[in-house]
């Protein structure tokens, strides 16, 4: 068997960058390094990208901290990716969650680097990440979502105002008693926050205004929170169901990366037709939004057995803790042999789209 390069990036300049780092570290442990010739690069949070040498260093010795330091040698991606090309096989990982990462940015740079890269391409990223024009995408398609709205900061009145109050009646009007507030372009439960008074409400649109320029309204779904791993392309396979079980109010950023008091069940009781509905609909939103590689697609299941779809994420958390490798493990999948897979996809999309390029 040919030796790839895998090319990891990591960090990045978005709210999630610490996720980021972490995720990369366990890829890192345990892709084959008899398959791969494993290249870190990271991108600190002014957006330098740097060949972690560090990284390099803790994979020698199998030392890792919880995270990596994406500093190092500046690392130039497209000549660098270009020599890399010429030397055999290169793929790149994007571990990049949110903005400049998941959305997109990175996906076009590596078109236009001619490389192979694992998980979803340009516009599949940009459509997942912008949770406003996802839910556009998946309504037309039929997908059963909750009740929302979106607003734009620019249009969000000054805090105390009657105009300020008038919107936040009127949300409450529109959507119920509670509610959630998520800025439209961000992972990891940053910037999320319920709000059931006029008050809380006002300042969770300033919060989430702090993130993004686009602000998400939902109404709050009362239900089990099912989340299912997405693994292909046009013809996807899905996992079985994992269930999260928060330790706080919600699924929040602390509960996902920190002190670890969800629940994670990765063989939820739930009714076989329940089960086949819920896949059915991941693949059914996979495709909608010309996801490719991986996703996680993220529901709510009501105790009549409603299924209510919530988002899908195209770049899922890879630590010990996160659902979408756990999920594949549960299914006979292993941790290297999903990277193995991934890699393998991103291969094929590649050498698919390069036959349909006119030259």
């Amino acid at each position: 068997m040919d030796k790839y390069y895998l090319v990891v990036l990591f960090g990045g300049r978005s709210a999630e960058h610490d996720v980021s780092c972490v995720s990369a570290r366990h890829v890192l442990t345990a892709a084959d390094p008899n398959r791969y010739e494993i290249i870190p690069v990271g991108i600190d949070k002014e957006g330098k990208w740097s060949l972690s040498t560090s990284s390099l260093e803790s994979l020698e010795n199998g030392d890792f901290s919880d995270g990596l330091n994406p500093a190092g040698i500046d690392w130039d991606p497209l000549p660098e990716l270009l020599k890399l090309r010429h030397s055999g096989t290169t793929v790149v990982f994007p571990l990049l969650h949110g903005p400049l990462g998941e959305d997109g940015t990175i996906q076009g740079l590596l078109e236009i680097a001619d490389t192979p890269y694992v998980g979803s391409g340009v516009l599949g990223s940009a459509l997942a990440m912008d949770k406003l024009a996802a839910k556009d995408v998946l309504n037309h398609h039929g997908i059963h979502q909750a009740r929302h709205r979106g607003i734009h900061a620019d249009d969000l009145p000054p805090l105390k105002s009657e105009g300020s109050i008038a919107l936040c009646s009127n949300i409450f009007e529109d959507l119920g008693s509670r509610v959630f507030v998520k800025p439209a372009n961000l992972g990891s439960s940053i910037g999320v926050s319920v709000a059931d008074s006029i008050e809380d409400l006002e300042e969770s649109l300033a919060f989430a205004a702090a993130y993004d320029e686009w602000i998400l309204v939902e109404e709050a779904i009362t239900g089990r929170e099912i989340e299912l791993a997405v693994l292909g392309d046009r013809v996807p396979q899905v996992s079985g169901p994992g269930e999260i079980r928060p330790g706080a109010e919600f699924y929040d950023y602390a509960d996902k990366y920190e002190d670890g008091s969800a629940e994670l069940i990765d063989d939820p009781e739930l009714e076989p037709e329940t089960v086949i509905a819920l896949q059915e609909t991941a693949a059914k939103a996979f495709v909608a939004l010309r996801c490719s590689g991986m996703a996680r697609v993220d529901f709510f299941v009501s105790s009549s057995n409603e299924i209510v779809l919530n988002e899908v994420n195209t770049i899922p958390g890879f630590t010990p803790i996160s659902m979408y490798p756990k999920l594949w493990e549960k299914s006979g999948l292993s941790y290297a042999g999903l990277i193995d897979r991934l890699v393998d996809l991103g291969i094929q999309r590649h050498l698919r789209k390069r036959r349909n390029t006119a030259r």
